[in-house]
């Protein structure tokens, strides 16, 4: 039987989502207000990736030592592997088909400038997409890396705020969050495929191994559980990366001009619902830079501008259910970076 078919596999996925909106309800919120300001972003960042990769990898040993015979484990990893660096290949052809997306000289222009401030040698392939204000990075060893940036956020921002939204996404390639985070993204997928096979297998225990059966599902189960939780801790890595990204962004230009475009993209969002209910239905809405958001930029963005959205709340399901952090929290992290 198909995956996407199978009753236990739905059902699973559903508890753990609810386990997700329960943490990011109650639970995450108020780990996060304990920590916050304690660690450095790159402090920040080791610890993160360091319980991850410990985390994983200690589950994943226990599991083994128990399971014994039940899972074949390398072909779990290998079928993991396997599609998600399908998925790592063939992405870029389905972004530019999706997205139109055209190479642009005069945005490349702007884009080798970029990189030469930020002394970066790789080349990177300038495209022009459309789609509502946005801009990412993307690409592999087979197409190349790319520099997205539509052609609406293009005309919203001046030539300093998109050099330093170009900055950003060269950022992510010269950190190579693309390859980072599939590999994070690796992990919480075979803890969950192990669980899913250890309650398959519970289910054909004789009845001289019903012991062993019951065991096999209550560990199959904690460990769906599991693969949600180090999802969240996932999320919020790849929240921090985008931080770290913002610091490139920073770099190349300022701190104020990075901040600024940040401030149109969130009011942009801010003002129009229309925008909003489109991205909810984008194939890739996870690349969008805020999606949470609703808007229209203003023409000028002033210093108070910037200071009100920064004290605005934040809705802790949305920040801890997304790949990026909230505008207003990366305008409070810019003022911490010193270039």
């Amino acid at each position: 039987m198909l995956l996407f078919i199978d009753p236990l596999y739905i059902l699973l996925g559903v508890i753990g989502y609810v386990l997700m909106f329960f943490i990011a309800s109650f639970i995450a919120p108020k780990v996060a207000s304990k920590f916050a300001g304690k660690f450095s972003l790159f402090a920040s960042m080791i610890i993160l990736s360091s319980s991850i990769l410990i985390i994983s990898g200690t589950i994943i040993y226990l599991v083994l030592a128990y399971a014994e015979v039940y899972i074949d484990f390398i072909l779990l990893v290998v079928f993991v592997f396997i599609s998600n660096f399908l998925i790592y290949l063939i992405s870029p052809f389905m972004i530019n088909l999706s997205y139109g997306a055209k190479q642009d000289n005069k945005l490349q222009e702007i884009v080798d400038e970029v990189a030469k401030k930020l002394k970066v040698k790789k080349k990177f392939k300038a495209m022009q997409v459309e789609m509502p204000p946005n801009a990412f990075a993307y690409g592999n060893f087979l197409t190349g890396r790319f520099v997205a940036v539509s052609t609406s956020l293009a005309n919203m921002v001046d030539k300093e705020e998109l050099e330093a939204i170009i900055g950003h996404e060269i950022g992510h390639h010269k950190h190579r969050d693309v390859a980072i985070m599939l590999i994070f993204g690796i992990l919480p997928s075979i803890i969950y495929y192990l669980g899913y096979s250890m309650i398959r297998s519970s289910f054909w225990r004789r009845s001289d191994e019903e012991r062993r059966g019951s065991s096999l599902f209550l560990i199959g189960f904690l460990l769906v559980l599991a693969s949600f939780f180090i999802q969240i801790l996932v999320l919020a890595f790849s929240r921090l990366r985008e931080y770290y990204a913002d610091y490139e962004g920073a770099k190349a230009t300022s701190k104020r001009a990075m901040q600024s475009a940040l401030v149109r993209i969130y009011n942009f969002y801010y003002e129009s619902p229309r925008a909003l209910n489109r991205i909810r239905s984008e194939k890739f809405r996870t690349l969008f830079t805020y999606s949470l958001v609703e808007a229209v930029a203003s023409p000028y963005v002033s210093l108070d501008e910037i200071e009100r959205i920064k004290k605005k709340n934040v809705s802790p399901i949305q920040e801890f259910m997304s790949t990026h952090p909230p505008i207003p929290k990366r305008l409070m992290s810019l003022e911490s970076f010193s270039l």
